[in-house]
């Protein structure tokens, strides 16, 4: 069998489908080769717990990257909600049970926690001043994401003309550790700062990695605010794909991709079923090593993943031995033995080959927020979900032993949770109808299998500054999509600003495409 189209895309992740819709939209005859059954790939919603009705996001969970143009663009209707707690950290000093609570939009209930913590308001001051300078920076930076790539030179011009050339050398220039040491000097505080400079990546604070993460995590929408996805990320993979589908896209799943030929149009693409597609263009929304793979050439090294994720389903919440609401204090990011020393000395232990002794961890609660993915029992029965995300802890840790060692670590870090609690966490979870409590762990080597992530990496491979290096953007490298191949282009984490929940590398490569 022969068919043809103008692009086929490979892979039916959200970017995938969100290439999809823009070329469909410019009229394009576009077919999504999905491997998998389903679609959705790392942003799939499942029913984890046999019996309980509840639909987890599984591997990601919550949205910040995703721009709002992409949404007006295709016409989707895709809710997400502000949480009003940004994060709550429990932390012991001199030897009482005390916490750190920040919300959203500063105010006196901040500083007052900060006070409380520290003895003064210096902290505060200097959150404040840090985050709003962070603030105006992402308002520069943010728009930029949807466009052809500037260079660092073309970027760091327009951030120094508003004035901002001192938050561009924090980030841009020097160590994120530096920084954060001259800008913060309570341990805790500065914790809570660099976590997002580690999540998902393996990498000492002093290393430009993590300012590169850190700097993802900040910028979305020129607000850096991350906002919970009305029913889970599987909702947002239906709404593409209904709109997708209205455009008029072919969509096949359990089509997996296993060869890229040449004709004298473009491309042949070939599924395990023996059929063969002809296409001018390709859309890979795949790693660039799996990428690599179909087309028989060397794969690009293999960035291993650093993260543990662990879904949980509670019967109730637990309380807090600081005394703090819980649910206010799960509502936003809450920070289980992140301080800044207990990051760095878990980085030094895992990358020694060493689960952590204490492993930094941090966790927040879906349904307080959005009950939508509970079925009405559930609601009525004040059950509530929680998502759990470990730092530090990297792929080679699991390779001899992963369910071994997804145990243990589960069970160190039930055990550091149940420091701060009254009611034991296990008290708390729910049992599924075989009487299995309601726990699920997924390390790296679980990605690798489950969604094709090699070696686990959310990110596909290391995450770039959103700008060039080079000295000027060419057609080779204009979207920051293109592969050397001027017929395939990657439209997944892997691009060059594909990282996180953003469809930004679907549209970007879709544009590519277009401009061709």
């Amino acid at each position: 069998m022969s068919q043809k189209y103008d692009v086929v895309i490979i892979g039916g992740g959200h970017n995938g489908l969100v290439a999809a819709c823009y070329l469909a939209m410019a009229k394009k005859k576009v077919i999504i080769l999905e491997a998998n059954a389903e679609l959705g790939g790392a942003t799939a919603s499942i029913q984890a717990f046999d019996g309980m009705d509840v639909r987890i996001s599984r591997y990601s969970y919550l949205v910040s990257l995703l721009p709002d143009q992409i949404l007006e663009d295709l016409s989707i209707d895709f809710e997400t909600i502000s949480r009003k707690v940004s994060s709550f950290t429990p932390a012991k000093r001199n030897g009482l049970d005390v916490g750190l609570m920040v919300n959203r939009q500063l105010d006196t209930d901040t500083k007052y926690s900060f006070v409380a913590l520290t003895g003064n308001d210096a902290e505060y001051k200097a959150w404040d001043s840090f985050y709003s300078q962070l603030y105006e920076l992402a308002q520069v930076m943010a728009p930029t994401m949807l466009k052809p790539l500037l260079t660092k030179a073309q970027m760091k011009k327009i951030a120094v003309d508003k004035g901002l050339s001192h938050i561009w050398d924090a980030i841009m220039e020097r160590p994120l550790s530096e920084v954060i040491e001259s800008t913060f000097a309570d341990d805790l505080v500065q914790g809570v700062v660099l976590t997002d400079g580690l999540i998902g990546t393996f990498t000492p604070s002093n290393h430009m990695m993590a300012n590169i993460c850190f700097l993802y995590h900040l910028i979305g929408n020129g607000t850096g605010e991350w906002k919970v996805p009305v029913g889970g990320m599987g909702a947002f993979v239906k709404k593409l794909t209904t709109r997708a589908t209205e455009l008029g896209v072919e969509i096949r799943t359990d089509a997996k991709v296993i060869k890229i030929g040449d004709d004298s149009v473009g491309k042949t693409i070939q599924i395990e079923s023996g059929e063969v597609f002809h296409s001018e263009f390709i859309a890979a929304n795949c790693a660039p090593q799996v990428l690599a793979k179909i087309l028989g050439r060397p794969a690009p090294q293999n960035v291993k993943g650093s993260q543990l994720k662990v879904n949980m389903l509670l019967k109730k919440l637990p309380r807090l031995k600081s005394g703090a609401d819980p649910v206010s204090a799960f509502a936003g990011t809450f920070h289980i033995d992140e301080s800044y020393a207990q990051c760095e000395t878990a980085y030094q232990e895992a990358a020694a080959g060493k689960i952590p002794t204490v492993i930094p961890a941090e966790m927040y609660c879906h349904t307080l927020t959005d009950q939508s993915i509970l079925g009405e029992s559930l609601r009525e029965q004040g059950y509530q979900t929680l998502t759990l995300f470990a730092l530090h802890t990297p792929a080679d840790l699991f390779e001899k032993d992963n369910e071994g060692v997804k145990a243990e670590m589960l069970r160190r870090i039930l055990k550091q949770l149940n420091e701060y609690l009254v009611d034991p966490i296990e008290d708390c979870l729910a049992v599924d109808i075989h009487g299995e409590l309601c726990v699920e762990v997924k390390s790296p080597q679980d990605l690798e299998k489950d969604v094709a992530l090699p070696g686990g990496n959310i990110f596909h491979t290391d995450l770039h500054f959103p700008f060039s290096d080079d000295a000027q953007v060419t057609s080779a490298n204009r979207w920051g999509v293109e592969t050397g191949d001027a017929k395939i282009f990657i439209c997944g984490a892997g691009a060059l600003r594909g990282g996180g929940v953003s469809g930004i590398g679907g549209h970007n490569a879709a544009m590519a495409i277009l401009g061709r």
